[in-house]
């Protein structure tokens, strides 16, 4: 998937989701950009506005909702009244059902009570907060193709299909190129990946197939629904192989250290590459344990008797000196792996791994690993 394939993929096109469900996964995608959540009541507030915009862009536009017209929604004062009249005349034709009336009178509700009160300040906020994702998707003519198509050119539906018939699903997007983009993107993607899965165990059979999930620069997408996610995917047949730079990096997309212990202990299978982060080596060391090891001291002392000093040389000399040496030898508790392993020991291409069979825990071990271009290589000589 990216911007200059035949994908058209919209991620708001999920209709047997609730707008809240919706709208708390934007929220989710934008603590990727609040990382020190001291913004949390602005995520919340924006989370009520985009559910209310989900719900009533739902109401006017067949149940086709796209970032264009959430954004339209909130930033253009005028559009929303323009929608008004419309529903108001499918109101009068009796064309709405139930359920339509209560969302479309709880929305009015919500926009002429609420969020059209708001004063100047907090309603820039509310925006500012929005647009973060919404102006993603609107600001280039190719990126708007791709992921805001109209309902008729839309041809990629979500994860059901692919999980079902064992296709595959790769993101195309340079993070240096595409920054925000790719980050919502990737981070939404996952979370529709994870939606699918989970709902695996809802069913009665156990019967499917094994699915796979792989991302590199793993901190980049990191998000808090990932602990619950990995704690329970091994029963939904889900293989989750992800790689980054350190603990530390996932610590400081998400600054919630409990959460992210809780991811990596759900990973059972790691290899542990070089590293200098002091986080990342000590959590390692803790679960690869610790063992007796020898240690060594020794000692060295001298005595003298009839101790003179020489005026001339100015020396100390005695005739009868005394030296004594000692070595001791005495076990201590101490991790397997020290320090100087993980920073120093461990060259290129080379990592600690801490494997499982599935029924056992095999040893640590150093593995040395091939490149794809060496063996590239190989098979070409």
């Amino acid at each position: 998937m990216n911007l200059v394939g035949n994908i058209k993929y919209n991620p708001l096109d999920k209709p047997n989701l609730k707008p809240v469900v919706l709208a708390n996964r934007l929220k989710t995608i934008l603590t990727l950009f609040s990382k020190n959540n001291s913004e949390s009541y602005w995520l919340d507030k924006a989370e009520q506005v985009l559910t209310e915009c989900i719900k009533f862009c739902r109401l006017y536009n067949d149940g086709y909702v796209t970032f264009l017209e959430i954004h339209r929604l909130v930033t253009i004062p005028d559009y929303y009244s323009s929608k008004i009249k419309l529903l108001r005349e499918k109101f009068l034709k009796g064309t709405l059902s139930i359920t339509n009336v209560h969302d479309l009178l709880s929305s009015i509700e919500f926009f002429e009570k609420e969020f059209n009160l708001l004063d100047t300040r907090t309603l820039a906020i509310l925006k500012s907060e929005i647009t973060r994702i919404t102006g993603a998707f609107i600001s280039d003519y190719d990126v708007l193709k791709v992921f805001s198509p109209t309902k008729d050119d839309l041809n990629f539906f979500g994860f059901e299909d692919v999980i079902n018939n064992g296709k595959i699903v790769v993101l195309n997007m340079n993070i240096s190129e595409y920054n925000n983009l790719s980050k919502i993107i990737a981070a939404y993607l996952k979370l529709d990946f994870q939606s699918e899965v989970m709902a695996r165990l809802a069913k009665c059979s156990s019967d499917f197939r094994s699915v796979c999930f792989i991302s590199d620069e793993y901190h980049e997408y990191i998000t808090d629904t990932d602990a619950n996610f990995f704690a329970q995917s091994r029963e939904a047949k889900c293989i989750n192989i992800v790689a980054t730079q350190s603990y530390t990096s996932l610590l400081n997309a998400i600054n919630n250290q409990y959460t992210v212990k809780v991811i990596i202990q759900n990973l059972i299978n790691k290899f542990w590459f070089r590293t200098d982060d002091t986080f990342t080596i000590e959590d390692a060391q803790k679960q690869l344990g610790k063992e007796e090891k020898t240690k060594y001291s020794q000692s060295v002392s001298e005595s003298s008797r009839n101790l003179k000093n020489s005026y001339l040389s100015n020396i100390l000399s005695s005739d009868k000196p005394n030296f004594s040496e000692s070595l001791n030898t005495y076990t201590q508790f101490d991790f397997i792996f020290d320090t100087n392993y993980f920073t120093q020991s461990l060259s290129t291409f080379t990592c600690l791994a801490f494997l499982s069979t599935g029924n056992t825990i095999l040893a640590p071990q150093e593995l040395k690993l091939v490149p794809y271009f060496i063996i590239d290589k190989d098979m070409q000589s």
